[in-house]
Formats: C-alpha cells, structure tokens, sequence
C-alpha cells in the first residue's frame, strides 16, 4: 500500500513538472530568460527558506559553502539556464526526451569521477541510451535543430548537480538545497539581465503563467519528497519517466505539436536504457547487501 501511494505521488510530481513547463514555455516566448529565471529564483527562495525554518534549519549557513553544494549550484545554473533557453526554442516533447537521458549521464559521471563501478552491462546500456539522444536532436540530418543543443547542455548541468549532491553532508536538509538552488537560479538570472538587457514589464498574463509554473513547481518538488519518502525506490523511481508521456500529450494539446517517429523511437531508447540500468544497479545493490557479514 506505501509503494502505491509512493507511485501515485511520483507520478503526480511528474505531471506537476510537466504542467510547470507548459507554462514557462509560454512565458519564455515573450520574457528574456533571465527575466523568468530572476522571478522564479526571488519567488521560490522564500517558499523553501521558510520550510527549512520549520526544520530548524537556516538557509544562512556555513554549509552552504561547502565545495559539493557549491558544485550542486554550478550545475543548477547550468542546468537551467539550457532547459528553460531549449523550452523557448524545442518543442516541448524533443526537451523532454532528451532531459531522459539525465538519470544515464549521472550514472556516467558517477563512474567517471566519483570512481563507482560500473560493469559492461550498463555501460552499454549508456550507450544505448545516447544513441537515442542522437535520434531525437539528429545532428547532420535535416530534422537537426542547432536550439535542441540547449537540451543537451541541461542534461549535462543536471548531471552534474545530480552528481554532487550525492557527495552532500548528511546534516543538509532537503529544504536548504532547495533553497540555495533557488538563490542560484535569481543570481544567475540576474546576470542574464545585466549582460544581455531586454528586460520588460510583464503584463498581468505573464505574471499569472509565470505563478503557475512557480505553483506547479512547487508541488512537483514537495510530491517527489513525499514519494521518496512513502514508497521504495525501486517502485517509484521508474515512474519518473511518465514526465514525457504529459509531456507529450501537452505538446499536442496546447502547442499543436506532432512528434515525429524518430524523437518517439529515440525517447524509447533513452527510457529503455535507463530503466535497464536503474533494475541493474538495484539488482547489485541488493546482491551487495546480501553478501554483508551482518545480513540475515
């Protein structure tokens, strides 16, 4: 019964994110992006510093300067600045697609430079993986769209924040990340602005798009704890890839869009590959704790 209501709440943060999506979609086609990304930052700052609070935490810490969360930051800023540019460009189905291939690219990274083992298996699940990637962006061929790269550069950025919050001090809260990375998301908008200019007045259409994808953010993010914190991993962790099937059906319903064969074979690859890897890596996780002294 926990699993279930663990699924039900990954999936309902998936279709949260997806919803938020749509509406900064919406908004990036007329706001510079880092008009939207210095409202969401000054937004949502409070929102999670005040939930810290309730834990005991502040937002104002030491902590915060510690080399994995400064890290965490960096790949935010990446991460986000490629997503919401590739929102404004792609089509919402072809971002989607290609930000699959996340969970993959973390597990790349994490044998690459944290020095976890990764065995042919998943490596060439990886590969797979990529390959797919390469059939939804299709670099050289006449579908090619140079934006779809923005997609690619937010894989990489959240790979990297993925990465380094695994090396996060376990005296961290949740909330305190959330918070930082908010504040990371106002700076670097911020700067888009200084450097780039072009800032307008939003009308009040703008600000409501611009509310709900805050709102909708927000509920994704506070579902996906829930989730994890109800349910097992192994059965919730697969039911983030159901961000693409809302993605899909907004694409089409708002926006018009008709994904092509190549971005749906491409975005099979990438799920396949990584649902492959993610059974994988449960699989010798359960093999390693079997094998402990104190097992049983």
């Amino acid at each position: 019964m926990e699993n279930l209501r663990g699924i039900l709440m990954m999936v309902a943060s998936m279709a949260a994110f997806a919803v938020e999506d749509m509406f900064i979609k919406l908004v990036a086609v007329d706001l510079p992006t880092g008009q939207v990304l210095l409202f969401l930052g000054i937004a949502g700052t409070p929102l999670f510093a005040a939930l810290a609070a309730r834990e005991g935490k502040s937002i104002w810490s030491r902590e915060a300067l510690a080399g994995p969360v400064l890290w965490r930051n960096a790949g935010e800023m990446i991460g986000t600045a490629g997503f919401i540019t590739a929102l404004a460009l792609v089509p919402l189905a072809t971002i989607s697609a290609i930000l699959q291939a996340t969970p993959l690219a973390v597990t790349f990274g994490a044998a690459v430079f944290l020095g976890e083992t990764v065995g042919w298996r998943r490596w060439s699940a990886i590969a797979v993986g990529f390959v797919g990637v390469m059939i939804v962006i299709r670099p050289g061929f006449d579908g090619f769209d140079l934006a779809s790269l923005w997609g690619v550069l937010a894989v990489i950025g959240m790979s990297v924040r993925d990465i380094a919050t695994r090396r996060l001090p376990a005296s961290i809260s949740t909330m305190q990340v959330g918070a930082w990375a908010f504040v990371t998301v106002a700076v670097l908008g911020a700067g888009m602005l200084l450097i780039g200019g072009g800032a307008v007045w939003p009308t009040p259409a703008q600000l409501g798009l611009l509310c709900g994808a805050l709102l909708f953010g927000f509920v994704g993010y506070w579902t996906v704890i829930l989730a994890t914190r109800v349910g097992e991993v192994s059965a919730i962790v697969p039911f983030r890839y159901s961000r693409l099937i809302f993605a899909l059906v907004i694409g089409t319903l708002v926006f018009g869009e008709r994904p092509d064969r190549w971005v749906l074979i491409g975005a099979a690859l990438i799920i396949g590959s990584g649902l492959y890897t993610f059974a994988r890596e449960q699989r010798l996780r359960r093999r390693a704790l079997s094998m402990r002294p104190d097992a049983g």
